[in-house]
This record gives structure tokens, C-alpha cells and sequence, in this order.
């Protein structure tokens, strides 16, 4: 299925912005079951000072503000056509070492309510099963509202309010994967929600890898491994490292930001 993606980031500041930095995750690439037709990113009160690929492999761009904007516009916008993998990315490639994903970080630490989560799963002896099992689990337990919405929220915390967006899913995905023993990371991307041209935001889900397989993605939130709906952007251990946009700014200027995205199916 060939997607046509446009996504717009706008900061609005109350008082101008002496100087900021900002990293952007939001160029998808080419894999085994995705290929980007064409990608483009422009930018509006700031410019792109250099290119570059993360430890995981992410294509980052590094855009400065010009002195004393009061707003900045990220637009991208492309297409690309996704083939149906039932979720099965393939192995590992790249620097990092499989191991780095059985790390903890602070959004995925396991505390008492992932060790109880880990502990009540029912366990067949086949990975996939068992890794699907857990994601309806996980929904069972936080059911999805957008009434949370807060990114940096640990896993842990996640479990004790008892509900959350795609973001919280993941981080628990992965903090349970991981106890369990299977490495395991959080994607950053877009879904074209069927009969729906405009999203509210991008998309994220988990990716856990399995000896048979290689990293297989889970998206909680809608029950299913991802299939030609999805575009894989950015990956990483939590929420931290594949965050579309990310970055740092000096002054005490008030901060709105507004959201555009359509995800068409062609």
C-alpha cells in the first residue's frame, strides 16, 4: 500500500527565543517492507544545520532557531509504499548489540506492578503467542484514553493510573518484554486509520525480538502486529530516543504547539 504523508509541527512562543536546538526523528527509511518514493522536510524560523544517523540507525536532522523567533514550523510531507510483513521487521542489523535492548531505562524500569504483570502471563513455550498474549494484557489493564498524555511517564507509573495512549502501551510492552528476557524497543511512527484522513498525532508501538524471527512489532493499542497501515520512522530503548521532535532552548518563553497530519491511503 503506498501511503502520502503530511505532517506539520508548529511552536508558537510568547516572547522571542534567544536560541534554541531542536533534533527531529521524522524521516522514515527504506527497509525490508517499506520503501520512501519521495521524503521531504522544510522548515519555517529555523534552519537545518547538519544531517545525521544515531547509534540506532535513525536519520536525525539538527535545526537551529534564527535569533529571537517566536515561532517555528516543521513541515514533511512524502510517500511510501509498505508490503504487509504481519509486523516481522527481520533481524538485527546495525552497531548496537542485540543485548543494549534488554537494558532498563528510566521509563522502562521494572518496579512491583511489571514484575506482577511479567509473573501473572500465561506462558505456552511459543514466543509469539505468548508476546501477543501479554499485549492484550496490557490493554486489559490500561485501557486507551487520551486523558494521560504525557510521554515521560515510566511504566511503572503507567500501571498505576490505569490507562494511557500508545506511548504508555509501548513503555510497558517493553518493560515487561524485557523482564521476560526478550529485547525489546520502542518505534516511532505513522498509522492511516482506515476511512480516516486526518490523525491527532503520530503513532508509536513496541518491537520485541525473537530468536526465530528477529523484531517482530506490537501495537497495543489497536490489538495487532502492524501491517501495510504502518511507517516504521524512528526506533530506540524508550520514548526518549525516538521522539519525533526533541531538543533544548534558553528563556523562559511560554510554549504552544500545534499539530497537522494526514496519512492517506493511495
Amino acid at each position: 500500500m503506498r501511503l502520502k504523508i503530511s505532517h506539520t509541527t508548529s511552536y508558537h512562543y510568547d516572547t522571542p527565543v534567544p536560541y534554541a536546538l531542536q533534533q527531529l526523528r521524522l524521516r522514515p527509511k527504506s527497509r525490508a517492507n517499506q520503501v520512501v518514493e519521495n521524503w521531504d522536510i522544510t522548515i519555517e524560523g529555523g534552519r537545518k544545520q547538519l544531517t545525521f544517523e544515531d547509534e540506532h540507525s535513525n536519520t536525525v536532522d539538527l535545526i537551529s532557531f534564527d535569533p529571537g523567533a517566536s515561532e517555528i514550523t516543521v513541515h514533511c510531507q512524502g510517500e511510501v509504499d509498505v508490503t504487509d510483513t504481519h509486523g516481522i521487521v527481520g533481524r538485527q542489523t546495525g552497531f548496537v548489540p542485540l543485548w543494549l535492548y534488554q537494558r532498563s531505562t528510566s521509563l522502562t524500569r521494572p518496579g512491583t506492578q511489571v514484575r506482577v504483570m511479567a509473573a501473572a502471563l500465561e506462558q505456552t513455550g511459543n514466543a509469539l503467542n505468548d508476546l501477543h498474549r501479554l499485549s492484550s494484557d496490557i490493554l486489559e489493564k490500561v485501557p486507551y484514553s487520551t486523558d494521560q498524555a504525557d510521554p515521560e511517564l515510566s511504566a511503572e507509573q503507567v500501571l498505576t493510573e490505569g490507562h494511557g495512549v500508545c506511548q504508555d502501551h509501548a513503555h510497558v510492552f517493553i518493560a515487561v518484554a524485557r523482564h521476560l528476557g526478550y529485547p525489546a524497543r520502542y518505534v516511532s511512527g505513522y498509522l492511516s486509520m482506515d476511512g480516516q484522513i486526518d490523525q491527532n498525532a503520530s503513532h508509536a508501538w513496541a518491537e520485541a525480538h525473537l530468536p526465530d524471527l528477529g523484531w517482530v512489532g506490537f501495537d497495543v493499542s489497536n490489538g495487532i502486529s502492524p501491517d501495510d497501515r504502518y511507517v516504521r520512522v524512528a526506533t530506540g530503548l524508550d520514548y526518549s530516543g525516538a521522539a519525533p521532535v526533541s531538543g533544548l532552548r534558553l528563556g523562559s518563553a511560554g510554549e504552544k504547539l500545534h499539530v497537522k497530519l494526514q496519512v492517506e491511503q493511495q
